[in-house]
């Protein structure tokens, strides 16, 4: 029996990252709020905030995730949730300076931030615990991170219409600092890195995954997926508020409702695994996303976006259990910084490109015609999978060269990068 909830390091760990979702929860409303109550901001304008929040993963990813494997992690995380506090009470202490140009500095800062942080976190996670218990650590954090959100949301739109949206991101910075605080107070130390400064250390993190096929599989199906997932999220609140005619609080309620698909979801993908990595993962992320499908005719009823926003939430949280635990198994720990910083570039990178044509589409088509392309374009990811060795398999391999065709020989070169 797991003894995680007695493991005094992981609950600091699991505490602060919880409370560190809430509030980024609460600012993912906050944000675009204050672009369109106080700034007027045009739904191009809207996307492209979102598109600078997720640009730094183009800009600086690959190089972080080579830098991340020649330090400690937790000193990173540190300084990068110390940053990300100060940028977000920025906000709302520019008074009459704050313009949407302020607001896309912060989110382009705030998204560096996040990179260096979700590339360490990612990195110092399996250092944390024994290899027994990423599977259930990972369903932990994911599962949290899910509660937090739901609860994030709901408390966004709220705080918004009482203390304004700029006031709001107030609780952003103050997760910040109960995250920082948490963080300093686990007692794990790492070893202090032996691993040299390499030239090639990037182009070690690319060839891991280029040469191998669950990897490369995995990175080009989260690519074309956050492409199609941000297009409709960059612009759902604004359709919501403008085209639903939802209040903010409204808004915030029902993002939150749909978004309790995530907390099932890490239920899910902890549990499906007995029945197979790979069936758990077609389930999650190809079965329950066909109901984004249903998000565009929320403009006719809320409950559509409803039980569509659920379903994708549920599968997206889902597989994110499955693939994490995965790639933890599978992955040399030498080089996870560089995975996670090659796949996360490819990954995350998509993200702003999916942003801007939400935004795009929205101010061309209209935004329920956008809803329909870039909705239709999630489950259409998961046919990805479907054309790759994963269709026929039940598990998913537990290192690199286990029987897999094409992996064993690349895998030598690899691990002595």
């Amino acid at each position: 029996m797991s003894l995680l909830r007695t493991h005094r390091d992981f609950r600091l760990f699991w505490t602060g990252e919880t409370i560190n979702r809430f509030g980024s929860a609460t600012s993912s409303v906050a944000l675009p709020l204050v672009a369109i109550s106080m700034l007027d901001a045009t739904t191009f304008e809207v996307g492209l905030l979102t598109a600078a929040a997720w640009a730094p993963w183009l800009l600086i990813g690959l190089p972080t995730g080579a830098w991340i494997d020649r330090v400690r992690r937790r000193p990173v995380m540190l300084a990068s949730s110390a940053v990300s506090a100060a940028l977000f009470a920025a906000v709302p202490l520019a008074g009459d300076l704050l313009s949407i140009r302020l607001l896309l500095v912060v989110a382009m800062l705030a998204g560096a931030a996040s990179v260096v942080f979700q590339t360490a976190y990612t990195a110092y996670l399996p250092t944390l615990l024994d290899p027994s218990d990423h599977a259930e650590g990972n369903a932990k954090l994911h599962g949290s991170a899910s509660a937090a959100q739901i609860a994030g949301l709901g408390c966004g739109g709220l705080l918004v219409q009482l203390v304004g949206a700029a006031n709001t991101l107030l609780v952003d910075t103050a997760s910040f600092l109960v995250a920082l605080g948490c963080l300093a107070a686990i007692r794990y130390r790492e070893r202090r890195t032996t691993n040299p400064r390499r030239p090639g250390a990037i182009r070690a993190g690319v060839r891991l995954v280029a040469q191998d096929v669950w990897l490369r599989t995995l990175t080009i199906f989260g690519a074309v997926s956050n492409l199609a997932l941000m297009g409709y999220q960059a612009i759902i609140v604004v359709f919501l508020v403008r085209e639903a005619g939802l209040g903010a609080g409204t808004v915030g309620t029902l993002i939150a409702a749909a978004s309790s698909g995530g907390a099932v979801g890490a239920f899910v993908g902890r549990h499906t695994i007995r029945f197979g990595m790979a069936r758990a993962l077609l389930l999650c992320e190809l079965g329950l996303p066909t109901l984004a499908l249903l998000i565009p005719l929320s403009g006719t009823s809320p409950v559509f976006y409803l039980i569509g926003a659920f379903g994708v939430s549920l599968g997206v949280v889902g597989g994110n259990v499955v693939k994490a635990t995965f790639l933890q198994s599978y992955c040399p720990p030498d080089l996870f910084g560089r995975l996670t910083a090659t796949t996360a570039f490819v990954n995350y990178g998509t993200i702003p490109l999916g942003a801007l044509l939400g935004g795009v589409l929205g101010q061309t088509l209209g935004l329920t015609p956008a809803l329909w392309i870039t909705t239709a374009g999630v489950p259409l990811a998961g046919l990805i999978l479907l054309a790759s060795p994963i269709r026929r398999r039940r598990d998913l391999p537990t290192h690199q060269g286990s029987g897999v065709p094409g992996t064993a020989a690349d895998s030598s070169r690899v691990r002595t990068a």
